[in-house]
């Protein structure tokens, strides 16, 4: 009976034993022991647009994070490296057998500028970007930043109102109480206030389009916060340069 205990308890031993070498290299590949110099990464594909990002951002953020070697880099953290690239909205990073990682990433896209420098994504987000690679021509939200989203859908419903109007939006604000106002690419001011402004616009607009358009006027300044009409504030907009001059031909010699 002590022999067959015996016997189990080598047979158990032995298997252990068994196990552990069989685990060991797997364990140590995985914690980074010796698999780096044996596995390492040797290729780096990137599956992206490249408009506002370029490949060298993207080889530089994950560079110091692929030495432990294809079994035990930290694919989170690569990611998370990645999608601190400048523009860059998400990342996705695989292992590809036997020496390659795969970077696919989304860049953010901007559909207006924050008042403080930021810009607001197509979801409403605000990020910031260096300077230098900001844009230029985009409207401006100026307002509470919790209320960005908001914001932003409202600029959209402006921008399908004005089309064919003459009018575009240049900067839309809105005050901490609630009150929004509006100013044009050709430097008018619209008071829309809190109450109902998509009605308010949309009345003003209809309104707008009746006026003949040959008596030269411009808009400077609507307040539309009345119940039954609009403030309006015009200007005479100069007169066209006069045409140049066309020189007469000379008379050709006989």
């Amino acid at each position: 009976m002590k022999r067959a205990a015996g016997n189990a308890m080598v047979k158990l031993l032995a298997w252990t034993l068994a196990a552990a070498v069989i685990a060991l290299p797997l364990v140590g590949a995985l914690n980074g022991w010796f698999a780096a110099e044996r596995w390492p990464f040797r290729q780096l594909r990137i599956d992206a647009a490249f408009e506002r990002v370029n490949a060298e951002q993207v080889r530089a953020a994950v560079a110091q994070r692929l030495e432990p070697g294809f079994f035990a880099t930290d694919l989170a953290a690569v990611r998370a490296a990645v999608e601190q690239v400048p523009w860059v909205e998400r990342a996705e990073v695989r292992r590809r057998w036997p020496d390659q990682l795969e970077v696919r990433l989304v860049e953010r896209r901007a559909a207006a500028a924050w008042a403080d420098g930021r810009l607001v994504a197509e979801d409403g987000a605000l990020f910031e970007v260096p300077g230098d690679t900001v844009p230029g021509g985009l409207p401006v939200l100026d307002g509470p930043a919790d209320r960005a989203a908001e914001m932003l859908t409202f600029l959209r419903s402006v921008e399908s109102m004005m089309r064919g109007s003459g009018l575009a939006p240049a900067r839309l604000s809105l005050s901490a109480r609630g009150s929004w106002q509006l100013a044009t690419y050709d430097g008018a001011a619209i008071v829309l206030g809190r109450e109902q402004p998509s009605e308010r616009l949309r009345r003003f607009l209809d309104a707008l389009r009746q006026i003949d358009g040959s008596a030269g006027l411009v808009l400077v300044r609507a307040d539309l916060r009345y119940a039954n009409g609009f403030a309006v504030e015009w200007r005479q907009s100069p007169p066209p340069p006069p045409a140049p001059a066309i020189p007469d031909e000379p008379a050709p010699q006989a």
